[in-house]
């Protein structure tokens, strides 16, 4: 008996991550003798939770092909993941009361790693209540850090964003350093991971090609070290530009800057280290600076994106329906790398619990020896990443998106209220 697919993005979303929707969709389309309806979820697990779900049998199949080249979350992601079974056997009931109302058979939760810990959850609820229910995990992030895929969708994009960007803001400062600037620092996302800051090397064809300085999650600032490798570069090529994670932590492995706690989840936003780092260079060495962040820019920029991002995100979309119309479930897409010259690869899958909430942080062996910069093998793994345009349909000098009907399916059961204590309802 046929069953319906339903979709949904969850976590912070990517330049890419609607190439996967895509993917998922026009596969789903290929075999109507297998599937039911596919629907998605609006903002992913929250949208499941209010029995807010999209019909996508109206979309136009040039609609959805024209995801490929949207950024942002088509259908609406969430910050919010399900509390543990053991204690909120709710929540779960809730979800599956959702899917039988629809005829849901197949999840496909796109996001990171907090997301797969959602879905490993699901997948465990449904099995113990004896709901029929294949889950499958679609990788995605910028972060880079989800753990046996040799990369995330959507972190391609975000470096070729972050190494143009370097590369550019290098030709700036280097026209200006005799009167005005000698030091730029760009902020990257990377709360425990370096991957983006690691991308700012490839602003650099050769190394040592730019006076640059990379700031790694991975490794403890030291404020003495950063001001000597800063001085050094200047001194030598007139200028210095700084990539540094978000996510650096002090040699007692505190956030260097927090914005703000959350006192009911314990979750920390960060931000602010390039403003920091600026006021130290100007304190100790006495440098002009500028800084910036390159906050949500880094994951919107749909218009510099990474061919093989762009590739890649969509086949993780098609490779997991194909593994719903195998049976498989609590497993998630993965990436395998076949060879680095020529860049070739292929999909795989993975069990959901041996990567749920898991973090990859950058390899010591990809960071140079002084810890400031990469090693010919980070540029080796780095490169085919981020190569090829992939630049989307313009219209009158702007990006043109082709608009969804985004119809929601009536709703069948009561109206879900949150209970005292749960995740939902309670951080936005």
């Amino acid at each position: 008996m046929k069953k319906n697919i339903l979709y949904a993005q969850s976590g912070g979303v990517t330049a890419v991550i609607n190439a996967s929707a895509c993917g998922v969709v026009e596969t789903a389309r290929r075999w109507p003798d297998v599937f039911g309806g596919v629907f998605a979820a609006r903002d992913g697990i929250a949208g499941v939770l209010d029995e807010a779900l999209y019909d996508l049998a109206g979309e136009t199949a040039q609609a959805i092909a024209g995801l490929r080249h949207r950024p942002g979350g088509a259908f609406g992601s969430c910050r919010l993941d399900l509390d543990p079974y053991a204690t909120h056997r709710h929540e779960y009931e809730r979800v599956l009361e959702v899917f039988a109302a629809h005829d849901i058979g197949h999840f496909l939760y796109n996001g990171g790693g907090g997301s797969m810990l959602t879905a490993t959850r699901l997948a465990q609820a449904a099995a113990d209540m004896g709901y029929p229910l294949d889950v499958i995990g679609i990788p995605k992030t910028i972060d880079n850090d989800l753990y046996d895929t040799d990369t995330s969708p959507g972190f391609g994009s975000a470096a070729k964003y972050v190494a143009v960007s370097t590369r550019e803001a290098a030709c700036d400062v280097a026209s200006m350093q005799a009167t005005s600037t000698k030091v730029f620092i760009l902020e990257v996302m990377g709360r425990n991971a370096g991957w983006l800051a690691a991308a700012g090397g490839l602003a650099e064809r050769d190394a040592g090609e730019l006076p640059l300085v990379l700031l790694f999650a991975e490794r403890a600032f030291d404020a003495e070290r950063f001001a000597a490798a800063v001085r050094e570069r200047v001194e030598h090529a007139g200028y210095c530009v700084v990539v540094a994670s978000e996510g650096m932590r002090d040699g007692q492995g505190e956030y260097l800057s927090v914005r703000q706690k959350s006192t009911v989840r314990g979750w920390t936003r960060l931000g602010g280290v390039a403003a920091q780092l600026a006021e130290l260079v100007r304190m100790r060495l006495g440098y002009r600076t500028h800084w910036a962040v390159s906050d949500y820019l880094q994951r919107a920029a749909r218009h510099i994106a990474s061919q093989t991002d762009v590739e890649q995100a969509y086949a993780v979309g098609r490779a997991a329906v194909e593994l719903a119309r195998q049976g498989r479930s609590g497993v998630m897409v993965t990436l395998r790398r076949l060879t680095d010259e020529p860049y070739g690869w292929e999909t795989g899958a993975t069990d959901l619990q041996a990567i749920a909430d898991r973090e990859r942080g950058v390899p010591d062996e990809f960071i140079s020896a002084d810890g400031f910069g990469i090693t010919p093998l980070a540029r080796r793994y780095l490169r085919p990443l981020i190569t090829g345009e992939a630049y989307p349909p313009f219209r009158d000098g702007v990006p043109e998106y082709p608009a969804l009907r985004h119809t929601l399916r009536a709703r069948r059961l009561p109206q879900y209220t949150p209970r005292s204590g749960d995740y939902y309802g309670t951080v936005a």
